[in-house]
């Protein structure tokens, strides 16, 4: 069932589910994104854990800001306002692309309420030669500059994000399609997301980065500066796999986030 929380100036949804340690999973800005829609099949392998799945400012059920603040920077401080709100003092991060680049964000400018941090394929540390855009991007960008994008557009966006097409089943883009028409951003193009590039080095948590290595939207070739600017950072590439990693490799991603998760907190960490 889906929530909302007070951030001050709107309401996030959300929806809850385990008990343990908090785990804040945060979306990517793909149409019809949702907490749900990207994370809803692995929640069930972390119920030992209190999951969060956000729906960030302008997706799913949580309404779009009136800002003009790079939207990375807008997200993350209202999602630390909802861990204030929900009773978190401190939680780890999942985030992919966008979600990934918000949980960067709350490492760097928070991070006493981070432990660890898992970010798969994220946004907002671009190669110096981008633009052009990758494919996965392109299609992105010409999804939410569309008045009324199509079913088809829609289909096509969800196969360029899986290596494997049999999993872009009809169900899948229907809801996405679907989500995506309740809450179609208004948006420049591309979006000002902010840029975290500067203050990688200010990511404290141990970090673990996650990539398919044929992703079409954000190519495993940008993942070196993210690797080398966070200081505990470490990087697991799976074959035959695109930009959903959680959704094309569950078994394997649930495995491997788990594993990384159970290692302790950012402080454990920085003691050992």
């Amino acid at each position: 069932m889906t929530s909302t929380v007070d951030v001050g100036d709107a309401e996030l949804a959300y929806v809850e589910s385990g008990t343990g340690s908090p785990v804040i999973w945060l979306h990517g800005s793909g149409p019809g994104a949702t907490g749900m829609s990207n994370f809803g099949g692995n929640l069930p392998a972390f119920e030992d854990h209190r999951n969060i799945g956000v729906d960030l400012p302008g997706w799913g059920r949580s309404p779009r800001p009136a800002t003009d603040e790079p939207l990375i920077f807008h997200a993350a401080e209202r999602v630390c306002r909802a861990m204030t709100a929900l009773g978190i003092e401190r939680a780890h991060l999942v985030g992919n692309s966008y979600g990934g680049a918000v949980a960067m964000r709350i490492a760097m400018a928070h991070p006493d309420r981070v432990d660890r941090v898992v970010l798969m394929a994220p946004g907002g540390v671009l190669p110096t030669d981008a633009p052009p855009w990758p494919v996965g991007l392109e299609h992105l960008f010409a999804y939410m500059a569309s008045e009324k994008p199509s079913r088809d557009e829609m289909a096509q966006f969800v196969r360029l994000m899986v290596y494997n097409e049999a999993l872009a089943t009809d169900a899948l883009i229907d809801e996405r399609y679907e989500s995506s028409l309740r809450a179609h951003p208004e948006l420049p193009i591309p979006p000002n997301f902010g840029d975290l590039t500067p203050d990688l080095g200010l990511i404290s948590a141990p970090t673990l980065l996650v990539w398919g290595r044929e992703d079409q939207t954000v190519p495993l070739t940008w993942a070196t500066r993210i690797l080398h600017g966070i200081p505990n950072a470490e990087l697991r590439v799976l074959p035959h796999c695109r930009h959903w990693v959680q959704y094309e490799r569950a078994p394997e991603f649930n495995a491997i986030v788990r594993e990384f998760l159970l290692g302790g907190a950012a402080a454990a960490a920085r003691e050992g």
